[in-house]
């Protein structure tokens, strides 16, 4: 795969990963953007993987999900 391909591949399984971990909480996009202090669409193009998420944004959504930062990065870079 080329490297912009593995890129939005990446970021697609990142954005997955929050999306599952959120969801699983029961927390919906507006309830975990307030929570965290990011805007909505923000997180919406992150879950969908449209976003270069910020380091900072990172952490605030580790953070507000309870898992090291660490963990939203397990295996992202693998194919589906």
């Amino acid at each position: 795969m080329d490297t912009e391909g593995n890129t939005a591949a990446i970021r697609r399984n990142l954005g997955l990963r929050i999306r599952d971990l959120r969801e699983g909480q029961g927390l919906s996009q507006y309830k975990f953007s307030a929570m965290v202090g990011i805007e909505r669409t923000y997180l919406i193009d992150v879950e969908k993987g449209r976003r270069n998420v910020a380091i900072d944004n990172l952490i605030k959504i580790s953070q507000g999900l309870g898992v090291e930062l660490s963990y939203l990065f397990k295996d992202v870079d693998r194919p589906a």
